[in-house]
């Protein structure tokens, strides 16, 4: 293990490095309980797709592993399966066959890009201070939706407000609902807690911890399940579970629509979202985890690319929506995770996850949302490295670029803003010679691409 993931090297160890896996997976495995809900809503078989996005998560996660030895882990990207189900083929009519081609399309191009160095030009374009607001915004970005699963934070007048627990009570939701925020709030202060005092695994023991706090919650009778709005049993309905069939959703790609201007268009928005989310997400968690040269470059980024897009292409023939590298892999890297050996461990744990589905899939949201918070603080930390009074042309659109991705909740429009105004800057301050020749590309693209999409 040290001569291959090369541990000592980077300051590491076995023991950190399959906490930090853990880590990372716990906090995403939600994400083989919500892709199904999300997805059959096309007609998708919801067990076959529990089964294509474990296997394609683990798939792509342990060839992130072996072939480019980051700690980066993968698995179907939020947003881009809602915007499968509910816009491509709910809202324009498509089948889900159909969709599933476009994710496949989208694959073979980013196999294409990497191999051309084309996404690797892109992710070495951005400047240095902009990598380090990307990671700063994620921060931001991740705290926001642990501020959401636990429904700290909710819908309101003014677009989101607190939660109320006079509201709870007078409705009848506190010891479903009002409850689990109670816990998301004990749970933070107990990861911050273990933080503090400096102890190794605090964010999973904060999981760990909170979660059972809810069970025995539970036990006691302050926690009742409610199944309609979305409150279920904390306690798992069962260990081992055999797999469901993947034969409803494996190789279903249906090409017939390639050739429309539709088509064309629905490929265009699955490539720009998933190009700039991923390459701010790998921007973001490479400087947390200072993976980054002297240069502000990512060694093996072609491999670390490559492996994103061939996940993409393999998910959509198991019958998945876009396999991309998720920003939870900041959870795990906040760790200490600096290897493959920590996507390793979360990749193994994604096969296990196909055989003990109802442990898995018991962990409440409420349980992971603090350790998402409490990774928005340390990826917060960066921020010192921005020199915000003595070089205040680059420190704004860092800080656009910080705002976008919290406020839009989005890391491609992070990116997209802070390269315009990085650009259009320099260009206002007569700095046009300081900005490389593929970002002034970047803006009229971005530009373009806000015009007619």
């Amino acid at each position: 293990m040290e001569k291959f993931f090369q541990l000592k090297e980077r300051g590491t160890n076995v023991k950190t490095e399959v906490l930090s896996g853990t880590v990372s997976f716990l906090t995403m495995a939600y994400i083989l309980a919500i892709n199904p809900l999300i997805l059959s809503a096309t007609g998708m078989d919801a067990g076959s797709v529990f089964t294509a996005t474990a296997l394609a998560s683990a798939f792509a996660t342990i060839m992130m592993a072996i072939y480019s030895n980051m700690p980066f882990v993968l698995s179907a990207g939020m947003g881009l399966n809602a915007y499968f189900s509910y816009t491509v083929v709910i809202g324009m009519g498509y089948s889900f066959q159909q969709a599933l081609s476009a994710i496949f399309v989208e694959g073979l191009i980013f196999i294409f890009l990497s191999l051309t160095n084309v996404r690797e030009a892109v992710f070495n374009a951005i400047p240095p201070v902009l990598k380090i607001a990307i990671s700063v915004g994620i921060g931001l970005f991740i705290s926001f939706i642990g501020l959401q699963n636990s429904h700290i934070v909710i819908d309101g007048v003014t677009l989101v407000k607190l939660y109320s627990f006079k509201e709870s009570i007078a409705n009848g939701m506190f010891q479903s609902e009002g409850i689990t925020v109670i816990l998301a709030l004990i749970g933070l202060l107990i990861t911050a807690f273990l933080l503090i005092k400096n102890i190794n695994g605090a964010v999973l023991f904060g999981i760990i911890v909170t979660w059972g706090l809810g069970m025995i919650c539970q036990a006691v009778g302050w926690y009742i399940p409610n199944p309609e709005k979305g409150f279920f049993s904390l306690f798992p309905n069962g260990i081992v579970s055999m797999p469901a069939s993947i034969e409803p959703t494996f190789m279903q790609v249906d090409f017939s629509s390639l050739l429309s201007f539709e088509f064309f268009t629905i490929l265009a928005s699955f490539l720009i979202i998933d190009f700039f989310d991923t390459l701010g997400t790998i921007m973001g968690c490479a400087t947390k985890a200072n993976l980054l040269d002297e240069n502000g470059k990512l060694p093996k980024v072609k491999q670390v690319l490559l492996t994103d897009a061939v996940g993409t292409t393999v998910g959509s023939l198991l019958g998945t929506s876009t396999i991309t590298t998720f920003v939870e892999s900041s959870a795990g890297i906040a760790e200490g995770g600096k290897t493959g050996l920590t996507a390793l461990t979360a990749g193994c744990l994604f096969l296990l996850a196909l055989f003990f589905s109802p442990v898995f899939l018991a962990i409440p949201a409420f349980a992971t949302a603090p350790a998402l918070i409490m990774v928005g603080f340390l990826m917060m930390q960066q921020v010192a490295k921005i020199n915000w009074t003595d070089d205040i042309l680059t420190a704004i659109p860092a800080y656009i670029t910080i705002f976008s991705m919290a406020f839009m909740y989005s890391i491609s429009e992070g990116i997209c803003f802070g390269v315009i105004s990085y650009t259009i800057l320099h260009v206002f301050s007569g700095k046009a010679k300081d900005v490389t020749p593929l970002m002034y590309i970047l803006t009229v693209l971005f530009i373009l691409k806000y015009i007619f999409l």
